[in-house]
C-alpha cells in the first residue's frame, strides 16, 4: 500500500483533551490522497467494486456503525467519523467504541474525526477513543444559517460539504448516499433528506464532488435530451406538477393508514410508557434538574 505523506503538528490547534486542526492542516492532511470516499451505512454501497475500480491512494471515510458495511477489517487507507449528541460521540457513550475500531488499524488507518454539527451536541475528548488517533471537528457554525430549521444534518452530508469547501486536490466521491429506507436499515426524520439529496445533487452537477449512482442515474437527464426543444425549466414545471399529483395520492392513502391504525398505536403508546428510560435519557433529565 503506497504511503500518503502526512505533517499536521505545526498547525494542530491543541484544546486541553481535543484535538482541532486549522482548516490549513486538514488540507494539508487530505490533499496526498488521489480520492476521498465518503461511505454511506447503506445497503446500497459495494465496496469491492469501489476497491476494484480507484487507485490504491484513495481514502475511505466512514461513520459511526461500520458493522453496517464492513464484516471484516479494512485494509486500505482510511479514517473514521464519530459523530456526537448530546452526551458525546455515539460510540463512546454507547460503549461501541472498541467494537467499532476493531475493523481498523495500522498506518494507514488516520484515525477518529469525533464531529458535532449543532451546538445540542458534545465531543468526546482524545482519550476515549480505544488509543486511536483523534481529531475534533465542529461544524456548528458552518450549517448555522445553511441547514433548514427544526433539522439535524446527517454527518455525511456535513462532511461532504466540509470538504468541498477545503477545496481538496483529489476526487470526493459519494457512495451509498440514496437517503432510502432499507428493509436492513433506517433513516430518521430528524434529517431534512430531501434537502440533503437536493444540495449534494446541485454539489455534484457543478462538478464538486461525484455521487455513485446519483446524478448520472438520474432518469430525468433523459428527458432533457429527448426534448432538447423543451427548456429546462418547463421539465422541471412538469415533473413538480406530476410529483405533486403523486403526493397528494399518497397522503390520501396515509391519511387512511392512520385511521386503520389508531387502536394499535394507542396500545403501543400505553406500553411505552412503562418502558424503561434509556442512559440517554436519564442523562438529559438530570441535566433538566
Amino acid at each position: 500500500m503506497e504511503a500518503i505523506p502526512s505533517d499536521n503538528k505545526a498547525t494542530t490547534v491543541p484544546d486541553g483533551g481535543f484535538n482541532f486542526l486549522t482548516p490549513e492542516a486538514w488540507k494539508a492532511l487530505l490533499s496526498g490522497y488521489s480520492h476521498v470516499v465518503l461511505v454511506a451505512n447503506s445497503e446500497a454501497v459495494d465496496l469491492e467494486r469501489l476497491r476494484s475500480e480507484l487507485p490504491e491512494t484513495a481514502l475511505y471515510v466512514f461513520f459511526n456503525k461500520v458493522y453496517k458495511v464492513l464484516d471484516e477489517p479494512f485494509v486500505g487507507h482510511s479514517m473514521l467519523v464519530a459523530r456526537s449528541d448530546v452526551m458525546g460521540a455515539h460510540i463512546v457513550h454507547r460503549r461501541e467504541a472498541a467494537d467499532v475500531l476493531r475493523f481498523f488499524g495500522g498506518d494507514d488507518f488516520l484515525g477518529v474525526v469525533n464531529i458535532r454539527v449543532s451546538v445540542e451536541e458534545n465531543l468526546s475528548e482524545k482519550s476515549c477513543f480505544e488509543g486511536a488517533e483523534a481529531r475534533h471537528l465542529d461544524l456548528t457554525q458552518m450549517l448555522a444559517d445553511l441547514y433548514p430549521i427544526g433539522k439535524i444534518a446527517t454527518s455525511g452530508f456535513a462532511v461532504a460539504l466540509w470538504l468541498a469547501d477545503l477545496q481538496l486536490p483529489g476526487n470526493i466521491l459519494l457512495a451509498g448516499f440514496s437517503a432510502k429506507r432499507s428493509e436492513k436499515w433506517k433513516v430518521f426524520d430528524v434529517h431534512d433528506w430531501t434537502f440533503e439529496q437536493i444540495f449534494l445533487r446541485l454539489f455534484a452537477r457543478m462538478g464538486s464532488i461525484s455521487m455513485v449512482g446519483g446524478v448520472d442515474a438520474s432518469p430525468y437527464s433523459a428527458l432533457a435530451k429527448r426534448f432538447p426543444e423543451v427548456p429546462p425549466v418547463e421539465i422541471a414545471m412538469t415533473a413538480a406538477e406530476v410529483l405533486s399529483e403523486r403526493l397528494d395520492n399518497t397522503n390520501s392513502q396515509i391519511d387512511r393508514l392512520m385511521s386503520v391504525t389508531k387502536f394499535i398505536r394507542a396500545v403501543d403508546n400505553f406500553f411505552r410508557r412503562f418502558k424503561p428510560k434509556t442512559r440517554k435519557q436519564r442523562f438529559l433529565d438530570k441535566s433538566k434538574g
